[in-house]
C-alpha cells in the first residue's frame, strides 16, 4: 500500500513563473498538503516585490491582476463575458450558501469587448458586493470568490485560484515535509469516504504499529466521518513533542485500535529501492526537491550490486518537480530533448538531457498505471520514446498540459493552464495517455504493490529474466 495518497486522484501540469523558478507537474486538481510538491524558489523577485505591486486597493488590484493573468495566459482565447458572469457567480455563491444571505443578489455585467472596460467591470461587481454585503464577508472573502469564480467559470479543472493555506502546503511538499506530524500518507477512498493511511517507514505511526490501510475512525476523540481529507489532515498533524490520539479501524479486520502517538519533525522520502531477484527495485513516489538524489544514490546502489536489470516503478505517482523529471530522466537518456512544452502562441520550449547519464543502467522496466501522471508520464514517455526501457502495466492518466503559477499578496497564488506538452517524438498525451508495451491489468488497489500479489511487478522480473537470460 505504499504511496496510497498519490493514487484515486486527477491531474495537472504547473510551470511557476516570475516569482518561483521551478516547474510543477502533478496529478491533482485539489491539493492536499500530502498528496503534493509544489513550489517555493523565488529567483525572480520576492513575493514582497510582488506585494509592493499592489498598491491602494489591495483587493481591487489583486482581481485586476487576476483578471489581466486570465485573458492574456490562458492556453486558449479567453470571453470575457464569461469571466464576468464567473465573478458574479462566484461572489453569489459565497453570499448564499457560505454566509448565508438568501436573498443576495448582484446586477448582471455586459462585456463589451475592450479589454480596459470589462476588466472595469469586473472591478465594479467586486465594489457592489462590498459596498453592499461587507457586513457579513471581508473583502478578502469577496475578492478570493471573486477570483475562483472567475477561474471556475473557464471549466479547466487545472485554472483555479490557490488558497493561502494550499500554498503551504505546496511549499511544505517540495521540501519533503518538515512539518510537526506522525508519518502517514493519507487518502480519502471514493468508494465509502474512509480515511486510509498508509505509515511511513521509521517514521512515528509505523513505529506505533500503524499498518497500511488502517481507516481512521477518529483523532483525538473527534469522528472523521464525513470530515474532508484537507481537514483530517490538520488535525493529524501539530506541533513536534504533542501527543495525537488516533483510533483506526485495521485493514481487513473487525475490530478497532486507539494509538498515542508522538509528532515529531517529519521529512518524507520519495524513494524507495531494494536489491531483489538480482534486480534493483526502486519504487519512485513523487518528483520532490530530493528525488533526484534519492534516485542517484539507488541507481547506484544497484550498480554497486551488479544488479542483472532495473525496475521503475512509478504506479500511482502523480509528479512533482519538473526539474526532478528532467534531472532523473537525464540518468538513463545521454542526449537528446526529454519534453518540449508549447505555449498559446505556439512557441516551443525544449528541455534537454543535462548530461548525467549513467551507464549500465539496463534492461530496465517502468512499471506504470492509470494514476501515473504528468512527471511521471514525461519521464515513462521519453525512455519510452528513446527506447531505453519497456513500460509494463497498464495506460497512463494522459495529462499533458502546463499551468503557471502566479503569488497573490495574499500569499495564496492563481494557477492558469499556459501550454502543452510532448514526448521527444512528439507526442501530446492530453486525454490520451501512454500505452505500455506490455499490458498486465490489476486492482490499482495501492495495497498490492510489492507484494506477491502484484502481477504486474512479477510481469517485469519475468520480462527482465527473458532479457538476462538471452543476452
Amino acid at each position: 500500500m505504499t504511496s496510497k495518497i498519490r493514487a484515486l486522484v486527477a491531474a495537472l501540469v504547473v510551470v511557476i513563473v516570475a516569482f518561483a523558478g521551478a516547474l510543477y507537474l502533478g496529478y491533482r486538481s485539489g491539493l492536499s498538503v500530502a498528496e503534493l510538491s509544489a513550489m517555493r524558489k523565488t529567483d525572480v523577485a520576492s513575493i514582497s516585490d510582488l506585494r509592493s505591486l499592489f498598491t491602494g486597493n489591495g483587493e481591487q488590484q489583486a482581481l485586476d491582476f487576476a483578471f489581466r493573468s486570465v485573458v492574456e495566459k490562458f492556453y486558449k482565447p479567453v470571453d470575457a463575458q464569461r469571466l464576468l458572469d464567473g465573478e458574479r457567480s462566484g461572489l453569489l455563491s459565497t453570499l448564499k450558501h457560505d454566509k448565508h444571505i438568501a436573498n443576495a443578489a448582484l446586477p448582471a455585467a455586459k462585456a463589451s469587448g475592450d479589454f480596459g472596460q470589462d476588466r472595469a467591470l469586473a472591478d465594479r461587481q467586486l465594489s457592489y458586493a462590498e459596498s453592499h454585503y461587507g457586513n457579513s464577508a471581508s473583502e478578502s472573502e469577496l475578492t478570493q470568490a471573486a477570483i475562483s469564480g472567475m477561474t471556475n467559470a473557464l471549466r479547466d479543472p487545472y485554472t483555479v485560484y490557490l488558497t493561502p493555506r494550499e500554498m503551504q502546503g505546496l511549499n511544505e511538499s517540495l521540501d519533503g515535509g518538515n512539518f510537526g506530524g506522525i508519518g502517514v500518507y493519507i487518502v480519502q477512498d471514493p468508494r465509502n469516504s474512509n480515511i486510509l493511511v498508509d505509515p511511513i517507514e521509521n517514521l512515528p505511526a509505523a513505529r506505533a504499529g500503524m499498518k497500511p490501510g488502517d481507516a481512521v475512525l477518529a483523532v483525538d476523540g473527534h469522528v472523521t466521518r464525513g470530515v474532508k481529507l484537507d481537514n483530517v489532515e490538520r488535525m493529524i498533524r501539530g506541533d513536534a513533542g504533542t501527543t495525537v490520539t488516533i483510533e483506526v479501524h485495521p485493514y481487513k479486520k473487525t475490530s478497532t485500535r486507539v494509538y498515542r502517538i508522538v509528532r515529531e519533525i517529519i521529512h518524507v522520502p520519495t524513494v524507495k529501492s531494494k536489491q531483489e531477484d538480482g534486480y534493483d527495485y526502486v519504487r519512485l513516489l513523487d518528483f520532490g526537491q530530493t528525488s533526484a538524489d534519492e534516485m542517484r544514490r539507488a541507481l547506484a546502489d544497484g550498480r554497486a550490486h551488479h544488479s542483472r536489470g532495473y525496475i521503475l516503478d512509478l504506479r500511482d505517482n502523480g509528479g512533482g518537480l519538473l526539474e526532478a523529471a528532467v534531472k532523473i530522466s537525464s540518468y538513463f537518456v545521454p542526449s537528446g530533448t526529454i519534453v518540449s512544452t508549447i505555449n498559446r502562441q505556439g512557441r516551443r520550449d525544449d528541455q534537454p538531457a543535462l548530461g548525467t547519464s549513467m551507464p549500465g543502467l539496463s534492461p530496465l522496466v517502468i512499471l506504470v498505471n492509470k494514476y501515473t501522471a504528468s512527471a511521471s508520464e514525461i519521464t515513462a514517455g521519453a525512455l519510452q520514446d528513446y527506447g531505453l526501457a519497456k513500460l509494463v502495466g497498464t495506460k497512463t492518466f494522459g495529462k499533458g498540459v502546463v499551468q503557471s503559477i502566479y503569488p497573490l499578496p495574499d500569499n495564496g497564488a492563481l494557477k492558469i493552464t499556459t501550454a502543452r506538452y510532448i514526448t521527444p517524438l512528439g507526442r501530446d498525451i492530453q486525454h490520451k495517455g501512454i500505452n505500455p508495451d506490455i499490458v498486465v491489468t490489476q486492482n490499482p488497489d495501492p495495497s498490492l504493490i510489492d507484494t506477491k500479489n502484484d502481477r504486474q511487478l512479477a510481469a517485469a522480473k519475468a520480462f527482465l529474466n527473458k532479457q538476462t537470460t538471452t543476452r
